[in-house]
Order: C-alpha cells, then structure tokens, then sequence
C-alpha cells in the first residue's frame, strides 16, 4: 500500500493480485473504481539481482516507449494498447523506490488481449513474427547506441565462447572428461562465433534496438481479432541485432522439442514453422531491414542456438550456478538439444535461405 499511495492512479483503489507467469520480477494487477467504471494497471517489483541497474534500465523502457508512442501516432495506432504505457508516481519518475531499496514500477493494463506461453497454432507463431518485425520497424531509426546494455555482452559469441574455453581450462567440477563430445563440437565452430560479431565490426550490419527475449508469451495478442497489437517486457531492450532477435524465436518456436528434450530423435528444425515465421517478421519489418540483414537470417537462428548451447554447456562446466535445474544433467540434456538443433539447421541451410529468398 506505500507503493500503491506513491503512484499516480485514478479512482479509487478495490483490489491488488499477482498475475501473469513470468519468473524474475514480482507482478501484480491493481483494480481501481473509477466514474467510468473499472480500471486496471500492472504493477511490477523489478528483480534487482537479475538487473543491477534499475535506474538505467527504466531510463531504457521510457525514452523506447515515448518513442515508439511517437510512432504509433504517426500511423494513427492506439498507443494505450499497441505499447507499453508507464505511469509516473508522484514526483513524475517512471519509477518509485521504496524504504527498503526495491524498485516499482506501473503500465496501464491493456484489455481484452492475452499472452500466450505455448503456440497453439501456425498463427500465434506468424502474429508474433509480425509483432516483432513490426517493433523493429517502429524503432529503425532509433539512436541505438544512446540506449544502455541492460545486460553486458548478452549476445557477444565471442565473448561467451572464451567464457567456455575458460571453463573447460578450469574444469572445477570435474566434468570435462564426460562431455568431450560437446566440447569438441564448440571447439569446431570457433569461426561461427564469429561471424555476426565480425560483420558488425566490420559496419556490414548495423547496431538496432532489439527485444532480446522474443518469446511468444512477449506479445499481447488481440483477443476478438487474433491480432498482435503489442511487444510487452522491455527490461532487455538494448543496443544489439535485429537477426539475433530474429534467430532467438526460431531457436525456441521452430524446434519440434522441448529445450531439455533428452530423446535427441525428436529434436528437428520444422521448416513450415521456421517459414511461417520469416514470412510474418519481413512482413512487419516493411523494408526496415537491410538486404545483409535479411540475407544473414538463417544465420541469426543459428548463431543464437549455437550460442545458447555454449551457455548452457559452460553453465554445466561450472556447476549449474546460472540456469535454474531440475535434475542431474539437466544442463547437459539442454546443451545436446543446441547442438542437435545446430546440425539440423547448418543441414537445412540451403532452404531456409531460399525460404528467405522467398519473402524479402
């Protein structure tokens, strides 16, 4: 209730519960009576331990949702529904810290649209291609740079493999000899760690606004049109790849396994998806992507799954201190599902650039 009294809502206050099913911050739905009747918000407590800068990462969510209201405008949108609104408390900040040192923060709550955590068809899966390619497009001509990292190298292959190299050098746990295999398959693609990072250093790609965690359950789809109408969960916004955004939900939303799968058979790259995909985010990127870009796709889905493997096989190598786990091995099981998902897709290569080709 000191939170709540800090912000700055209309009406009176009826009602606070948790909702949604997200893991790091502490989310709530506040219910206010107003004259024109019910109103509701989101009521967020940032995780401190996951985003040790709340100040900057606010300052991230703010400044890309004025923006994106700019834009929205522009089109003739609605911007209380197809983005993120804040509400300030009091003193105007996008934010309120508490006695204790927690950070707070409110959106208007968007009506009648849901979030889904599974895909329950071909057109969930297009609609948050769309949305996505759509956020990117709102955002071409963002100063990408002037955003904060809101976490430090998230996507810097090169950074992570020498992270792994570091980790099998110093092999704390004594698990080196059991993953050999894996080990020698990461150790076989040092090229392919670099290629993304090279192009953007060569200024071949360009530095973009990125999601970095476009997952399905990011996107609030209509619930009378089936539409997409809104990117949600902006604490990752930052400078990065468009292609990597892009490669992230295939990595995840194409696979034909779950990402702990242990019966590596099941474990497939589905290129009606993956086609299914490309054709919803070129569609919303509207020309915002350059020819690079849109040739380095395919690239992009590799690039972030071999990347995720890497991660999940360091985290392995150090004793699973990072990903949360379930059962032994958990970590391992992950990584054989990267890497597995890997050869499927340096296979399939060829089709999903003529799939590519197909829509740019």
């Amino acid at each position: 209730m000191e939170v709540i009294s800090k912000f700055d809502f209309h009406g009176i206050f009826e009602e606070c519960i948790p909702f949604g099913s997200g893991h790091i911050n502490d989310t709530f739905r506040l219910t206010f009576r107003t004259d024109a009747g019910v109103k509701h918000y989101i009521l967020q407590r940032m995780n401190k331990n996951v985003f040790t800068k709340p100040e900057e990462l606010m300052e991230n969510v703010s400044n890309v949702t004025k923006w994106l209201k700019k834009k929205i405008l522009e089109y003739g949108g609605d911007v209380e529904r197809e983005t993120l609104n804040l509400v300030n408390d009091k003193d105007g900040n996008p934010y309120y810290k508490d006695r204790s040192g927690e950070y707070w923060r409110v959106y208007l709550f968007i009506e009648n649209a849901t979030c889904f955590d599974l895909v329950e068809s071909d057109n969930d899966f297009y609609q948050s291609a769309v949305a996505f390619g759509h956020f990117q497009r709102l955002l071409a001509d963002y100063p990408a740079e002037t955003l904060h990292e809101t976490i430090v190298d998230f996507h810097n292959t090169v950074d992570r493999f020498q992270k792994f190299q570091e980790a099998v050098k110093a092999d704390v746990c004594g698990r080196r000899d059991k993953v050999q295999e894996e080990i020698q398959f990461v150790l076989d693609r040092e090229g392919l760690a670099h290629t993304l990072c090279d192009l953007q250093a060569e200024g071949k790609i360009p530095l973009r606004v990125t999601h970095n965690d476009t997952k399905l359950n990011n996107i609030m789809i209509d619930d009378h049109t089936g539409k997409a109408i809104c990117v949600i969960d902006l604490d990752t916004v930052m400078p990065g790849l468009s292609v990597n955004d892009f490669g992230d939900s295939i990595r995840f939303g194409a696979s034909t396994a779950q990402e702990d799968e242990q019966d590596l058979s099941k474990v497939s790259l589905d290129l009606h998806l993956y086609e299914t995909y490309v054709k919803g985010f070129i569609e919303g990127c509207g020309g915002a992507l350059t020819d690079i870009e849109l040739e380095m796709l395919p690239m992009g889905a590799i690039l972030m799954t071999f990347e995720c493997g890497i991660r999940f096989l360091t985290d392995y190598l150090e004793g699973d201190h990072y990903f949360k786990i379930h059962r032994e091995d958990h970590n391992l099981d992950r990584t054989r599902t990267q890497f597995k998902l890997v050869k499927e897709m340096e296979e399939k290569l060829p089709q999903m650039k003529a799939i590519v080709e197909k829509y740019k």
